[in-house]
C-alpha cells in the first residue's frame, strides 16, 4: 500500500512504471497477421505446399510488405501459445446426404444400445466384416526385445509367405468376438463362416434371431445374401431366423468389428514376423482366445459402460430423429 501510495503522490498515476529488458520488436498486429497466415492453407496464398511449416510461414513473412522479418523460432512460440499446428492433419468424415444416413444409421445404433436387453429377449446382435490382406512376412531377423533406452527393434528386410483374409464377428452385447481365416474372400467363404461359425454359435446360445449389421462390401453380396437368407429360414423350420442392417454408404466405422480389428492391428499384426501362412492363422486365434479370456472385460466396458464416440453419435442421432 506505501508504494502505490507513494506512485499516486508522484505521478498522480497508478500505471506500472516501465519494466527492464529489451522492448518488444514485434507488434500485437503482426502477430495477428502471422497467426491468421498460418490458420489459413498455403495455396490460398499461391504457395504450391499442403500444409505450412515454421520455416515456410517465416519465409513466406518475408515475401508480405506490411510485415517485418520474423524468425521461425518466434513464429513458433506464437503458435505454441496459441495451441495451433498447421503442420498436423487428421482425417474427418463428412455425411453428404444427411436423411439417407440417418435412415441407416438409427436402426443399427438403437441395436447397439440395446444389445443387452435384447440378447435376453432372444435376439443376438452380431457385427461381421472381414480384415483383407493380412500378410505373413518374415524378417530377416527375429524382432529384438526392448532394452534399456532401446525400443523392440524390427527388421526392414522380409520375405513374403502369403495373405489371409480374417472374417470376424463381434457380439455387442457382450464383446465376444469370432473369427476364420479364408485364403480368398469371396460371397461363398463369407457364406461359410456365417454358417459354421455365426450360426453355430446361435444354436449354442439358444436364439431365435440373430441382427447382422454389414457394411456395403461386395464380399457381403447385398443380392445374394437375402436369398441365402430365406433358404435359412426355410431349413430351421423358423426356428432361427436372421435380420440384416446395412450401414449407410461409406460408414463402415460405424461398425463395432472395426474397434477389434484395431486392436488386432496395434496388437498383434504390427509389426509384422510370421514364419507361415498356418503361423498366422494360428497366431490370430490364440489372440481372439486370449481376448476372450484376459481381455474381454475391458472390450465390453468399453462398448457399454463407458460411452465412446458410436453412443455419444447415437444419441445425437437419435435425439436429432425424434426432433
Amino acid at each position: 500500500m506505501r508504494k502505490w501510495r507513494w506512485r499516486w503522490q508522484e505521478t498522480h498515476s497508478l500505471k506500472d512504471l516501465p519494466r527492464p529488458g529489451a522492448p518488444r520488436r514485434f507488434s500485437s498486429a503482426a502477430r495477428a497477421q502471422v497467426t491468421a497466415l498460418a490458420c489459413s492453407l498455403p495455396r490460398s496464398h499461391e504457395v504450391p505446399l499442403a500444409h505450412w511449416s515454421r520455416a515456410d510461414l517465416a519465409r513466406h513473412v518475408v515475401t508480405i510488405p506490411t510485415l517485418p522479418t520474423i524468425s521461425a523460432r518466434t513464429i513458433g512460440r506464437w503458435l505454441t501459445a496459441e495451441q495451433i499446428r498447421p503442420w498436423r492433419f487428421h482425417s474427418w468424415q463428412h455425411i453428404q446426404n444427411p436423411e439417407a444416413f440417418l435412415q441407416r444409421a438409427r436402426p443399427v445404433l438403437r441395436l447397439y444400445e440395446q444389445a443387452a436387453s435384447l440378447l435376453g429377449q432372444g435376439i443376438w446382435v452380431v457385427c461381421a466384416d472381414e480384415k483383407t490382406s493380412i500378410q505373413a512376412r518374415q524378417a530377416e531377423q527375429a524382432p529384438r526385445p526392448a532394452m534399456h533406452k532401446h525400443p523392440v527393434y524390427q527388421s526392414p528386410r522380409y520375405t513374403r509367405h502369403g495373405a489371409l483374409h480374417l472374417m470376424a464377428a463381434l457380439s455387442v452385447a457382450d464383446g465376444l468376438v469370432y473369427g476364420q481365416c479364408h485364403a480368398r474372400k469371396r460371397f461363398v467363404d463369407f457364406r461359410t463362416f456365417l454358417e459354421t461359425v455365426v450360426i453355430a454359435e446361435a444354436q449354442r446360445r439358444r436364439v431365435q434371431t440373430i441382427a447382422l449389421v454389414l457394411d456395403n462390401g461386395p464380399t457381403h453380396a447385398p443380392k445374394q445374401l437375402p436369398r441365402w437368407i430365406k433358404e435359412l429360414e426355410t431349413t430351421s423350420e423358423g426356428k432361427l431366423t436372421m435380420q440384416l442392417y446395412w450401414l449407410p454408404t461409406n460408414a463402415s466405422w460405424l461398425d463395432q468389428i472395426e474397434i477389434w480389428f484395431s486392436l488386432l492391428q496395434r496388437k498383434l499384426l504390427h509389426p509384422n514376423h510370421f514364419s507361415s501362412l498356418d503361423d498366422l492363422e494360428q497366431t490370430i486365434q490364440d489372440f481372439i482366445r486370449n481376448l476372450a479370456t484376459d481381455g474381454l472385460h475391458i472390450l465390453a466396458v468399453t462398448m457399454t459402460d463407458r460411452p465412446n464416440n458410436l453412443f455419444i453419435l447415437s444419441h445425437l442421432l437419435i435425439s436429432h430423429a425424434k426432433k
